[in-house]
């Protein structure tokens, strides 16, 4: 069945880069745009656009898509991309989902399903189970979703039950299913993940890795491909555990099965049954159009093991959000400039408005080059050339990473930022000299040092409140309130918590002292800067 007409459901730059696909391609296009987002990039870029009361009611997508007369429905990512009920609502309206089946996504987008489904096939995973059972440090996750959402690291027995609190709230929030898991936390891996193209008939192929190991949050800020950690071996394991993987669970159309790496050795975290945000990396070293091939796929096309290699890519993101502390922030953008000679994905306009609803992100930025360093150098002179005025970006922290020695040295794992702290001074290094430090071959192996805390790496950057009062480091909802007029409190003990973008960031405080005076309350939403709490020692 051929396309005539898409709607996306979603919003934002993965929208407006999907129907630039369809442009291309000559198929038509509907957006869909909730009540608070009225006026955004992608509504403008559609050839129709429909209002709708969410983006995560999947009957609204379907009513959508019937008055318009669209063909085919695609997820984006996030919202309801790795929904088996939305998937199913499609297809059983006579649409074609532009993704996985129904089945596939439940079989592989259920975290602890999954990890069985990749036991079974020989995939090594990361232990889960009983807190008691796996021991501190370990991670939180949401079953249903990723992107950071309902995800805590724990360390501490005491900080257990308010962790699992908060990203089952998160989860929820983000996915509409509040279960959450265990799992035993990796020192400093490295994130790599496979890029996968199936057709739902038993051909599953990889398209090669991407590098994502520097994170804030749990989410990606730079990506590229290839990883200069793998060697042609290593790509190959990787490759064949991830097509493994997808071949069991009859997977269809793009996705991403993620793993931490150590070494030489892997475990499997997840599949992400969708396209995903840094996508355009593998785009650009393939020649290969991930929208277009999920389009020929939902059709009833079939993939092939065949796809050229070549060169080096890079992205980053360009985020509304501090560019140290990483907190969203909001705002009108008064101008933008966007640079040329690199990919540009971009998801405003200079005009448009970044609520605190959804992702503050303003554009993605991807370079190519024959060589990495090359790949580097052409996106450090792009940021240079960028320009946002009228909101706080981390434009500051992108030009600072990618001139930074131990990224272009390849030194990257997911505690790269607590390692070395946003916009800290570059470590000096001499023409020619490959050691960066004292070396010397019989010196004993450094003692182990604890895991990398990148809340706590916040409040030593400032994300939290100062002096005698403790303010909003962002716009947001004061979901919980935890203490009262009068109370005493230790330091760093936690004030209330603040949502923004399905996030939650709890304020804490600064010293040991007496709350003077607590001036919102649950539900309130409050602007950047706003006195939340006040203290007296």
């Amino acid at each position: 069945m051929a396309i005539g007409k898409l709607l996306v459901a979603n919003r934002g730059e993965i929208a407006v880069r999907v129907f630039r696909t369809c442009r291309e391609l000559g198929i038509g296009t509907v957006a869909v745009v909730a009540p608070d987002d009225a006026g955004a990039l992608h509504a403008r870029s559609a050839d129709e656009t429909v209002a709708i009361s969410g983006y995560l009611h999947f009957e609204e997508h379907v009513r959508a898509a019937l008055e318009t007369g669209a063909d085919a429905i695609h997820p984006g990512y996030g919202f309801l991309a790795e929904s088996p009920e939305f998937a199913g609502a499609v297809e059983a309206a006579g649409l074609l989902f532009v993704g996985p089946t129904p089945e596939s996504l439940r079989r592989g987008g259920d975290k602890l399903a999954a990890k069985e489904i990749a036991r079974s096939v020989g995939v090594p995973v990361v232990e889960e189970g009983e807190p008691g059972e796996i021991g501190f440090p370990l991670v939180i996750k949401a079953a249903a979703g990723g992107g950071g959402r309902g995800m805590r690291v724990v360390r501490d027995p005491a900080e257990l039950d308010e962790a699992l609190a908060a990203a089952r709230r998160e989860a929820e929030a983000a996915f509409g299913d509040d279960r959450v898991f265990c799992e035993r936390y990796v020192d400093r891996p490295r994130h790599v993940e496979i890029q996968l193209l199936g057709d739902g008939a038993g051909s599953v192929v990889s398209l090669g890795e991407r590098e994502c190991s520097i994170q804030r949050r749990h989410q990606k800020v730079l990506e590229e491909s290839p990883s200069v950690a793998l060697d042609a071996d290593l790509r190959r394991r990787m490759s064949e555990a991830a097509v493994a993987f997808g071949q069991a669970i009859g997977y269809r159309s793009a996705g991403t099965a993620e793993f931490m790496l150590d070494g030489r050795d892997f475990w499997f975290l997840e599949l992400n049954g969708r396209i995903q945000v840094e996508h355009p990396v593998t785009e650009l070293v393939t020649g290969v159009d991930l929208v277009a091939e999920q389009l020929a796929i939902a059709a009833g096309g079939q993939v092939t093991a065949c796809y050229l290699a070549g060169g080096h890519a890079v992205e980053v993101r360009l985020y509304a959000e501090d560019p140290v502390s990483f907190l969203p922030q909001a705002g009108r953008v008064e101008r933008l400039r966007l640079p040329d000679g690199v990919r540009v994905d971009a998801g405003v306009e200079e005009g448009d408005e970044v609520g605190i609803a959804y992702d503050p992100m303003i554009a993605k930025l991807i370079a190519h080059g024959e060589t990495r360093d090359e790949a580097l150098d052409t996106l450090a002179a792009a940021l240079a050339e960028t320009a946002v005025e009228g909101v706080t970006t981390n434009l500051p922290f992108l030009r600072w990473l990618v001139r930074h020695p131990a990224l272009r040295a390849g030194e990257t794992t997911t505690a790269f930022l607590v390692e070395h702290p946003p916009l800290s001074p570059l470590p000096a290094r001499s023409p020619g000299r490959p050691w960066r430090g004292a070396f010397r071959l019989n010196l004993p192996s450094p003692p182990p040092t604890p895991p990398p805390d990148i809340e706590a790496a916040q409040r030593q950057h400032g994300a939290v409140g100062v002096e005698s009062t403790v303010t909003a480091p962002m716009p947001g909802t004061v979901i919980r309130v935890l203490v009262a007029d009068g109370d005493a409190v230790t330091a760093r003990q936690p004030l209330l918590v603040l949502e923004a973008m399905k996030m939650e960031t709890p304020l804490v405080s600064p010293y040991e002292a007496v709350v003077r005076r607590v001036h919102v309350s649950e539900g309130d939403r409050v602007a950047g800067g706003t006195v939340l709490v006040e203290l007296e020692e």
